[in-house]
């Protein structure tokens, strides 16, 4: 297999633009589903069934579907929702694990087979823009026991959860898919208030781990986000201990974007990234495929990189859809 196959099995991509279409011969990493492309249960079950019978490859067929704000399935409950993770958690344990296993069966009802979720920031910013009720709580301790019963639930239930947003967001005063948060806490306090739910999933054996467009000065001087920060997934790695799959938020949030496509998923790989996020598959986000493939072929480091993540990654996948 070529380096610009094993670089597609490192992406998940969108339907806007329609692209994915003539690449799903490709080993895809997978496709992330919208509010816009869910119409119907009906059309939804029909376009994952259509997208499976075409696909080459297994795929990661994922969703955000955290309940309150963040949630993809409001064509289609007739104004029921899910309740975010803070108002779950603050109706019980027992209610929580119960709305998660809901969530879990109607999204593998539908072909889906990863969630990113649970969302497992510690709020600490009451003024913070983008977390807010998606966390469980203020609290760690409480966001480490919501993060248990919620991935356990998923796992049980045939989903894959992933972790977001390591180092932790909930201490940002802006939205990262509008600009780069900056978050300038020393790493004692980053560990134990933010860090911390992240080791408790690691411990839990979580099996993915989503990476925030943040710039953390514990982590990096310079202005870089921690989803293309050597220093930050080191740490996740190597201090932390985590060996899952490595996921970057969507690559086409402000908070990364302005670093330019190709170079941002270059560092990103650098980094220790095994997977990105692009909300789209027009020919422009295509492009950055092809254009790092190109890359990679005078950039040994790029390659090993590269071929590490598609083992891992091919692994997981072989690992998940035997079992």
């Amino acid at each position: 297999m070529d380096i610009k196959d094993k670089l597609y099995s490192m992406f998940i991509l969108g339907c806007e633009g329609g692209g994915y279409e003539k690449i799903l011969t490709h080993p895809l990493g997978g496709l992330i589903f919208f509010t816009k492309d869910i119409q119907s249960k009906e059309q939804f079950k029909a376009l994952i069934k259509n997208i499976k019978a075409k696909s080459s490859y297994p795929l990661f067929l994922s969703i955000d579907q955290e309940g309150g704000r963040v949630e993809r399935t409001e064509n289609i409950h007739n104004g029921k929702k899910y309740l975010s993770a803070k108002f779950a958690f603050e109706k019980g344990e027992n209610f929580l694990k119960q709305q998660t296993e809901e969530i879990a069966k109607e999204l593998q009802d539908f072909g889906i087979n990863l969630n990113f979720a649970p969302c497992i920031d510690t709020n600490t910013n009451p003024n913070n823009p983008i977390i807010g009720e998606r966390a469980f709580s203020n609290n760690p301790e409480e966001v480490i026991r919501g993060e248990k019963i919620v991935s356990e639930a998923y796992l049980a239930n045939g989903i894959i959860p992933c972790a977001k947003h390591f180092p932790g967001h909930g201490d940002a005063n802006a939205d990262s898919h509008l600009s780069l948060p900056r978050i300038d806490l020393p790493l004692d306090e980053m560990e134990k208030f933010h860090i911390s739910p992240f080791k408790s999933a690691i411990k839990n054996k979580i099996p993915m781990i989503m990476v925030a467009h943040l710039h953390c000065t514990c982590f990096d001087k310079e202005v870089i986000p921690t989803s293309l920060s050597k220093n930050a997934i080191s740490y996740l790695k190597n201090k932390l201990g985590y060996d899952g799959l490595i996921i970057s938020d969507d690559m086409i949030m402000k908070g990364v974007s302005a670093f330019g496509a190709v170079e941002a998923c270059s560092m990103g790989i650098k980094a220790g990234l095994d997977m990105f996020i692009y909300r789209d598959s027009t020919p422009e986000t295509i492009s950055i495929i092809e254009q790092l493939a190109q890359l990679a072929k005078n950039d040994i480091e790029l390659q090993n990189k590269i071929e590490a993540s598609y083992e891992k990654i091919t692994k997981f996948k072989n690992v998940f859809f035997e079992s």
